[in-house]
């Protein structure tokens, strides 16, 4: 499916200037909203300590995927991807702080999303302790903890459509997909009222809700987007910066620790168990990856050691808490198997996702969901028991629908406001230069290309 749109008008200013009296207006609409933060209760301080390094790895993790995608397209448009993720960094932060918090964790709607006005501008949320969620923290810290998480998921998705997107048509999405996508998603996943969660769904740390969802927005991105004129002509993409790829898979994999660590809320043995899974499953991928690759006729290659440990890392998330450490390292390998096969099938159809998201994300997201089913133990294939196992295939068609269709309705939707792709011209000048005017080539004031 590819939607051919015609050559965009110069409104690029316009969206920016809205965006802009948009951004004004909440930041000074929440200086005199009446929110209360809500003080006192006695913590653990070790636990304080362990929930405020963690949320500092998560975030750590969006400048780290920066690098791992930069290092992957061509020269022409490295800035512009790594900048797609790390503004996140902004805009997801200010979401979540006005009402994407609230949406996610809210009264419980129907089990499918928050009240908006329960923690409207972080109101009630405060240095006290929520007595549902986050229980043995400052709710706050769980606040601030679940939002590196929100934004690090439309980051994700950024790789699909790289080299040929509109920024600020990319930054209207993101706003979209964080509010009407990815809180819904993780109030029915983790709210106690959750529709997913009331089913017995387990995702430890984003398994369905990250990469999954992330995994098919960028399918739809990709396919709505259509392909770059490199891929119609069939040339070869190659990483332009494999120390990059290197140097953002080290700073994921080291950010993953507090991702899946972290997510069991509490200094304890669980968040034990969770590192530990954490890199058995992407050690073990990474190995998997290039053995496999060898059994294939193909030389073991950096960028494939780090793309096969990002997998094992996305597996093994939504599993971490639940599974042992044999079930770890078999989750890891036959993520790395499963992706490897599907990234090769990509390669080989008219998909134009440049970065491989969704069939290392959302494939790798699918095979650690399924496989925490079978391998849980409590309620897992492993232990004889069917109900968890069918829940989680419910789950998957429910998310995957929900998250492939409505992305695609909300890349529809910016489109009615402002082009999604740039012009052939722009896509061949680069997206550093078109939508940036910055190079990784600028020397003095001219542009050497």
């Amino acid at each position: 499916m590819t939607i051919h749109q015609d050559k965009p008008s110069n409104n690029s200013r316009n969206v920016a200037v809205s965006i802009f009296c948009i951004f004004i207006a909440l930041t000074a609409l929440s200086a005199f909203y009446p929110s209360q933060h809500p003080e006192g209760g006695t913590f653990d301080t070790g636990n304080i300590a362990f929930m405020l390094s963690a949320s500092g790895l998560v975030l750590l993790m969006t400048p780290g995927l920066s690098f791992f995608y930069g290092g992957m397209v061509n020269s022409r448009s490295i800035i512009s991807t790594m900048l797609q993720s790390f503004v996140a960094l902004g805009i997801v932060s200010l979401l979540w702080y006005v009402v994407g918090f609230s949406l996610a964790f809210g009264d419980d709607i129907g089990g499918v999303i928050g009240n908006p006005a329960t923690f409207l501008f972080f109101d009630k949320v405060g240095l006290a302790a929520h007595d549902r969620m986050g229980t043995t923290l400052p709710f706050v810290l769980f606040a601030a903890f679940q939002l590196k998480f929100a934004i690090i998921t439309p980051a994700l998705i950024t790789g699909s459509f790289a080299e040929r997107v509109r920024f600020w048509g990319y930054v209207i999405f993101v706003c979209l997909f964080s509010l009407l996508i990815y809180c819904p998603l993780a109030h029915m996943t983790w709210h106690p009222d959750g529709l997913l969660f009331k089913m017995g769904v387990l995702d430890f740390a984003g398994g369905t809700v990250v990469h999954i969802s992330a995994g098919f927005a960028a399918l739809a991105g990709a396919m709505f987007l259509g392909r770059r004129q490199s891929h119609l002509e069939q040339k070869t993409h190659t990483a332009v910066n494999v120390p990059y790829v290197v140097l953002g898979t080290g700073l994921l994999w080291f950010g993953w620790f507090g991702f899946n660590a972290g997510s069991a809320l509490e200094s304890n043995g669980l968040a034990v168990l969770a590192f530990i899974n954490t890199n058995l499953a992407s050690a073990s991928a990474m190995l998997a990856w290039m053995l496999f690759d060898l059994v294939r006729g193909k030389k073991a290659s950096a960028v494939g050691a780090c793309v096969a440990a990002v997998v094992g890392l996305v597996a093994i998330t939504p599993a971490a808490g639940f599974v042992s450490f044999g079930s770890s390292l078999f989750i890891g390998v036959v993520a790395a198997i499963v992706c490897n096969l599907a990234v090769h099938w990509k390669t080989k159809s008219d998909l134009d996702d440049t970065l491989d998201v969704f069939p290392c994300h959302g494939v790798g997201g699918i095979v650690g969901m399924l496989l925490t089913a079978v391998f849980a133990k409590q309620g897992g294939l492993i232990t004889g028991q069917t109900t968890l196992f069918l829940h989680h295939l419910l789950a998957l068609l429910l998310v995957s629908a929900f998250t492939f269709f409505g992305s695609l309705l909300l890349y529809r939707l910016v489109a009615l406001f402002t082009p999604l792709r740039v012009t052939a011209e722009e896509e061949a000048m680069g997206l550093d230069i078109s939508q940036h005017e910055e190079s990784v080539f600028l020397q003095g004031k001219n542009f050497v290309r």
